[in-house]
């Protein structure tokens, strides 16, 4: 007997529950647009699953989120692996609530497929407080990588990434885009002799600022940076000057920090990331 339908009418753990229960042994097939995934069920109790680069317990938790799509049991189906050893009770009590978590994440966050990027927020005054997770993702943001690969990239599941960005983007500190959007244009105006003195003066404030990083990042890091932090300092002088703006100092930030996890570890990067934080809540302060 076929067993197949539309995720709208049925939520997947309703539609796990209702095949566990009679134990059998198969997998569920689930596709929504160009996205599938799989769960591999054995005398009704989960024992693997996949979707995209995700395996075990986190693709059953990524795959039940899903409103929409349709799924079909293939009967007999062996698993090509054993991910899962939570059981079934377990895994669906967690992915139900992360489903009432995701309903509140995808007022901010359509897709797991959307590019964050980093912005100098505008306007706003006070300090800026993240923690060390946070810091960690924001150096993985690099403009073309999803939160999905940033996921991959800092060691988490995707969904804490997108509980992470939740607060990141209300707080207005990245924006999020629509995969293959193309990248923000450069302020109109910034370069040499183009701008008017508003232009001149954002420039001149924006010199500052990275100077001022320039130093945070020599203070914290010693000698041994030097070179990279004076590579990267160079780097956004010049892009300053062709008219990047405020996306000169987010590359700036992102390539120091990646040094200094490489030279130095994970316990340096997010001592220099605090202090680029403290810079960035002064600065913005001071010119809002």
């Amino acid at each position: 007997m076929t067993f197949q339908g539309s995720l709208k009418e049925l939520h997947l753990p309703d539609v796990i529950q209702l095949v566990a229960v009679s134990g059998k042994t198969g997998a569920f097939q689930l596709v929504r647009g160009r996205e599938e995934g799989r769960i591999y069920l054995e005398g009704g109790r989960i024992v693997h699953a996949e979707a995209g680069d995700l395996r075990g317990e986190e693709a059953v938790y990524l795959l039940a989120t899903w409103d929409d799509g349709s799924f079909h049991f293939l009967p007999g189906e062996a698993p090509p692996a054993r991910t899962v050893t939570r059981s079934n009770t377990n895994l669906l009590m967690e992915a139900a609530r992360r489903m009432d978590e995701w309903k509140i994440l995808s007022k901010k966050i359509p897709s797991l497929d959307h590019v964050p990027r980093f912005q100098v927020p505008e306007g706003k005054q006070g300090q800026i407080n993240l923690n060390t997770q946070e810091w960690l993702v924001l150096s993985k943001i690099d403009g073309r990588a999803s939160l999905s690969e940033i996921a991959r990239k800092v060691g988490l599941s995707s969904f804490e990434v997108a509980k992470l960005l939740y607060g990141l983007v209300t707080m207005g500190l990245i924006t999020l885009e629509e995969p293959g959007a193309a990248p923000p244009p450069a302020p109109e105006g910034g370069a040499e002799g183009e701008g008017g003195p508003e232009d001149e003066d954002l420039r001149k404030a924006l010199q500052e600022l990275i100077r001022k990083l320039r130093e945070e990042a020599h203070a914290a890091m010693g000698e041994v940076g030097w070179s990279v932090i004076l590579r990267a300092y160079r780097r956004a002088k010049g892009e300053l000057e062709a008219g990047q703006g405020t996306q000169a100092v987010q590359n700036m930030c992102q390539e120091i920090l990646q040094q200094a996890a490489n030279l130095q570890g994970p316990e340096s990067q997010r001592a220099l990331a605090e202090r680029f934080r403290d810079v960035l809540a002064a600065w913005n302060a001071r010119n809002s």
